[in-house]
C-alpha cells in the first residue's frame, strides 16, 4: 500500500476507541453485559467503535453491531473446589493465565484504546490484567472504568475475596471512574469494601441497563410463559422444578417456552428433553437463543433466575416474574431478588421462606397473572444506565482532547 494511502487509512480510523474487559470464564453475563455497553457507546456516533476481551466459549454465538468486535482469550473452567482448569489448550492454569496476560497486553497496545471498561474484577482473572492496566497508568492516554453489577456478594464475603486478590489496592491505584449499574437506594454493591473517600467520590451509579430487541427470533404464536435459567450451568435444579410442576398439574396454563441456555447440556439436557417430549407439546425447549429479548418481549410471564442480566430484561420488558434465586456459591441473586420483591417489582420463590416445592411453584405460575407489572413500581424510572454510561464515557474520553 502506497505510504499517502497508509496515512489516509490512519486518518480514517475512529477517533474513540472503547475496549471492553470481561474475564467470562462461566456463564453468559459479563459478555452481554459489555455487548450491551459497547452498542451504546457505539450507536450514533460514526466516529467511535469498541472491542471486548472475553473469555466466553459461546462468544462466536452472538452477533455484534458495525463497529463492535470481540477477540476470544482462552477459556477457563472453574472446578467444583473453586479452582480453574484450562479448557482446551492442554496448559496448566499458569501457563494459561499468562497467555491470556499476553494476548490483552498485545491488544491493548495495538488498539490504544481512549477508554478501558473493566467489567466486576479489578486485577482480571488472576490477576492477568495488572501489567495492561500499569503500563496504561504509566501511558497516560487511556480513561480506566470499573464497572460493577447491582449486587456483588454479601458484604463479609465480598470483603475476604477483594482482600486475598488485592482488588481494592489496585481498583483505588488504576480506575479513574467506578460505574455501578443499578441504583443507590436499591442496594450498595461496594458496601464493605475499606475504599478511601476519594475512591467513592468517583463512583457513579448509572442505572439499571435498558434492554431492547435488536435480533428477531422465532416466537411461539400461542401465549406462553418463558423459561430461562440464563447461561443454564447452574440452573437444572429450577428447571427441573417447572417441568414437575407440569407434569403434576395437567391444567396448568399457559405453555411454557423453555431456553435452557449454553451451558444446560449433556445427560441432564437430555433427561429434561425427553420430559419435555412426554409433556405433549405443553412446554417447548430449546438449547440457546443469543436474541432472547425477543422471547421476553412476547411472554406473558417469565420464570427464572436472579442473574444481573435477566433482570434487567424483566425490568425492560416489564415482564411479571417469578424469580428462583440460586445462594450457592454467592448470595448475589437472592440478594437482588429479595430486594426486587420488597420494591413491588418481582415475586421471589424462596427455598427458606415458601420451600422449593412443585406446590410452591404451581402456585406461583398461576399467580402471574394478578401479579403487578414492574412499571406499576416504578421500574421505568430505574432504566438510565445506558443513557448514563454514554454520558460518562464521552466525558472521560473528552478528558484526553
Amino acid at each position: 500500500m502506497p505510504q499517502e494511502a497508509i496515512v489516509n487509512a490512519t486518518a480514517r480510523a475512529p477517533s474513540r476507541r472503547v475496549m471492553l474487559y470481561s474475564h467470562d470464564t462461566f456463564g453468559l453475563g459479563h459478555l452481554r453485559r459489555s455487548r450491551a455497553l459497547a452498542t451504546a457507546l457505539t450507536a450514533g456516533d460514526p466516529d467511535a467503535s469498541a472491542i471486548i476481551l472475553t473469555g466466553s466459549p459461546v462468544a462466536g454465538r452472538f452477533t455484534f453491531p458495525e463497529r463492535v468486535d470481540h477477540i476470544r482469550l482462552p477459556g477457563v473452567t472453574k472446578l467444583p473446589d473453586g479452582s480453574y482448569d484450562s479448557s482446551t489448550l492442554g496448559l496448566d492454569i499458569d501457563a494459561t493465565t499468562n497467555l491470556r496476560a499476553g494476548l490483552i497486553q498485545s491488544a491493548v497496545e495495538q488498539y490504544r484504546p481512549d477508554l478501558l471498561i473493566v467489567d466486576k474484577e479489578p486485577t482480571g482473572f488472576r490477576g492477568e490484567l495488572l501489567p495492561t492496566l500499569e503500563w496504561l497508568q504509566e501511558q497516560g492516554n487511556c480513561r480506566v472504568v470499573l464497572g460493577l453489577r447491582d449486587v456483588l456478594d454479601e458484604p463479609k464475603v465480598l470483603a475476604a475475596e477483594w482482600e486475598r486478590k488485592g482488588a481494592v489496592k489496585a481498583a483505588e491505584a488504576y480506575y479513574d471512574e467506578f460505574w455501578v449499574y443499578g441504583v443507590e437506594g436499591i442496594y450498595d454493591p461496594t458496601s464493605g469494601l475499606p475504599f478511601s473517600d476519594a475512591t467513592r467520590a468517583r463512583m457513579h451509579y448509572t442505572g439499571y441497563l435498558r434492554r431492547e430487541v435488536t435480533d428477531s427470533a422465532d416466537v411461539p404464536d400461542d401465549p406462553y410463559i418463558l423459561i430461562t435459567p440464563g447461561g443454564g450451568g447452574d440452573g437444572a435444579a429450577m428447571v427441573s422444578l417447572v417441568l414437575d410442576a407440569y407434569e403434576a398439574d395437567p391444567d396448568l396454563g399457559p405453555q411454557a417456552m423453555l431456553v435452557y441456555g449454553p451451558f444446560l447440556s449433556g445427560d441432564v439436557r437430555d433427561a429434561m428433553d425427553a420430559r419435555v417430549a412426554r409433556l405433549g407439546g405443553r412446554v417447548i425447549a430449546t438449547g440457546f437463543d443469543s436474541r432472547i429479548e425477543a422471547l421476553f418481549a412476547k411472554a406473558q410471564g417469565v420464570v427464572c433466575m436472579g442473574g444481573y442480566n435477566t433482570f434487567c430484561e424483566v425490568l425492560s420488558f416489564d415482564r411479571r416474574a417469578v424469580i428462583v434465586p440460586r445462594t450457592v456459591p454467592r448470595l448475589e441473586q437472592w440478594i437482588r431478588a429479595s430486594r426486587a420483591e420488597e420494591l413491588g417489582l418481582v415475586r421471589m420463590l424462596d427455598d427458606g421462606r415458601d420451600g422449593m416445592t412443585v406446590e410452591a411453584m404451581i402456585k406461583a405460575i398461576r399467580a402471574l397473572p394478578d401479579q403487578k407489572k414492574p412499571s406499576e413500581a416504578g421500574a421505568d424510572g430505574l432504566l438510565d444506565g445506558l443513557d448514563v454510561v454514554v454520558q460518562r464515557g464521552r466525558a472521560l474520553m473528552n478528558q484526553k482532547d
